[in-house]
């Protein structure tokens, strides 16, 4: 598993990128944002999400994410689809949830240590992945059980980089 980069301030900045905002990056923003105030780092990291595609921006999350997260606990009714440029690489860690959506990000800025795909942090991911085996699936394809994937997926996920959060010296 992948370390967290040093803070370069306060907040440690997190952003988590997909393809529209919708499901996916704004499912780990809230899970993260809420894992980070109950562990009572709020003010100490600030998380945000943000898609690479623009035909979402300023919508809310997706209804099926937001019923998902509603289910686990998790309030989303806040979330309005942001769009990706250059100054989102300002954070201390950029997370990419697919392949595709880390070319996009790479595209913008190369060897960059803070810009990795978010499954790297993923307790279950595999010992020595490729780009495509830490893809977090994109349930806006599926039914009802691939929300209950990725919530899952994404939500041991975010567990790990809390972990390693309450490590470093915020």
């Amino acid at each position: 598993m992948t370390t967290l980069p040093e803070p370069s301030g306060t907040p440690y900045r997190i952003a988590f990128v997909c393809l529209g905002n919708i499901c996916r990056s704004p499912m780990a923003d809230v899970i993260l944002s809420e894992l980070v105030d109950s562990a009572g780092l709020a003010g100490k990291v600030e998380v945000s999400s943000c898609g690479t595609g623009d035909w979402h921006i300023g919508q809310p999350m997706d209804t099926r994410a937001a019923a998902r997260l509603a289910a686990e606990g998790y309030d989303a009714t806040a979330h309005r689809a942001q769009q990706f440029d250059a100054s989102w690489l300002e954070r201390d860690l950029v997370l990419a949830m697919d392949a595709r959506n880390l070319a996009d990000i790479t595209g913008v800025v190369e060897n960059d240590d803070h810009v990795r795909m978010f499954r790297s942090f993923d307790p279950l991911a595999p010992a020595h992945p490729g780009p495509e085996d830490l893809d977090v699936p994109d349930p806006w394809y599926g039914g009802d059980d691939a929300f209950v994937e990725v919530s899952s997926m994404v939500e041991r996920t975010c567990r790990a980089i809390l972990q390693q959060l309450q490590l470093l010296r915020l």
